[in-house]
């Protein structure tokens, strides 16, 4: 059993975070357990965890926080500069005296992942990353309108209303100008320099960031496994949550293996 989520607020550069914690009911010893941060992609929030909070929090104590212009921070939207989202989010950690975690990023949220971890390995245990947003710089925000609609066709119904409230907080000015810097972003040498086991999973009809990338991420970070969900597009973690869930836990209880795909 898990408590329901709790509320806290700290301040990072002045201005208040909001974020969420969830722990297991009982547990007087909850702080020595190891932590997991969930970190939401483009025009998401911390919603998008919904389906896997219970089976992670089972094991882990888990932290859930909204990136400056998403969710509960939208208020913030000027702020939002993906380059400094990593630094902003070791800040946060620093804050809230989390020295170190598991780390779960999904899309952009896996890109911005790869850069803290690259730049303080020491504060990171392990790297799962959803369909991280590695784009080529040399696309234009038009050229993913249609791969993107055609996502929504191989996403549950039941995710529609998530998708829908979470992109009326975001606002277009806000989900062009993040799409706009994650496609700028050409330099991705960093991810061979990771240190710490790495899982990369990627939905099979995902035609947003297409699961050929991970064959690609694969052969350049380090410690790396590869899983590939069939039935699932874009938003794997909520379309295939248990399966997602069952591959997750096992990676983060097992000691790394050799690379492998399934």
């Amino acid at each position: 059993m898990y408590r329901e989520i709790s509320n806290h607020t700290v301040f990072v550069e002045g201005r208040p975070v909001h974020y969420q914690m969830v722990d297991r009911t009982g547990d007087r010893q909850e702080t020595s357990r190891e932590a997991i941060v969930l970190v939401h992609g483009l025009s998401a929030s911390s919603y998008w965890w919904t389906r896997n909070i219970a089976p992670l929090a089972q094991h882990y104590r888990l932290y859930l926080v909204d990136l400056p212009g998403f969710g509960s921070m939208r208020q913030h939207r000027q702020h939002f500069h993906l380059r400094q989202t990593a630094s902003w989010l070791i800040q946060w950690m620093e804050k809230i005296e989390l020295t170190k975690a598991h780390f779960i990023g999904h899309s952009m949220g896996g890109f911005i992942c790869t850069e803290l971890a690259a730049r303080r390995p020491e504060v990171v245990g392990k790297l799962v990353l959803v369909a991280p947003a590695f784009i080529p710089p040399a696309r234009q925000v038009r050229h993913y309108l249609l791969p993107l609609c055609l996502g929504i066709t191989h996403t549950s119904p039941a995710f529609w209303p998530i998708l829908t409230y979470d992109a009326m907080r975001t606002g277009p000015l806000t989900l062009l100008n993040a799409a706009r810097q994650l496609m700028a972003q050409g330099d991705h040498e960093h991810i061979s320099a990771l240190s710490m086991p790495t899982l990369l999973i990627w939905g099979q009809h995902d035609t947003l960031v297409p699961a050929e990338l991970g064959q690609l991420l694969i052969k350049e970070i380090p410690q790396a496994q590869l899983i590939i969900l069939a039935r699932a597009g874009h938003v794997c973690m909520f379309e295939q949550a248990p399966l997602f869930n069952k591959h997750v836990l096992n990676f983060l209880h097992a000691e790394q293996t050799d690379k492998t795909v399934h």
